[in-house]
């Protein structure tokens, strides 16, 4: 098991538990935006998990892509695992739509987040714990 990178702690809201990896909501109202993060030690790319994490890992990213996804009925999902600033592997899962702030550029330095608002969030969580995503333990 790993303890998460300070900066995801800092700028995240824990949601859940996959087997294999943490649930976490990014603090940006702007965009419906997810990170799984692996639960292991020092770890930094997708190839340095074991080929069975690596395919865990795959349909933990797939259950969540499908349901956020069909939440939020996105026009494209960018998943991607930067890294250049949080060496800690982390994947990150945006829902994107053509009408959003950045659209059709990538997120990254568009804006400054903003935090969501505690009925907004209340709302979210409601609307996220509703969606059956297999093998995800709630932690909201």
């Amino acid at each position: 098991m790993s303890q998460l990178h300070p900066q995801l702690a800092k700028d995240c809201l824990p949601l859940g538990q996959f087997p294999l990896s943490h649930l976490l909501l990014l603090n940006d109202s702007h965009y419906p935006w997810f990170i799984l993060v692996p639960k292991r030690e020092s770890i930094q790319e997708i190839y340095q998990l074991k080929p069975a994490e690596q395919q865990q890992l795959m349909r933990e990213s797939s259950a969540l892509g499908q349901a956020i996804m069909t939440l939020f009925h996105g026009d494209k999902l960018n998943i991607g695992a930067l890294g250049n600033m949080v060496p800690q592997l982390h994947i990150h899962h945006i829902v994107r739509f053509r009408t959003d702030p950045a659209w059709p550029a990538p997120v990254w330095g568009k804006l400054p987040a903003r935090p969501y608002e505690e009925s907004a969030l209340k709302a979210l969580f409601a609307q996220l714990k509703e969606r059956d995503i297999e093998e995800l333990e709630w932690q909201i």
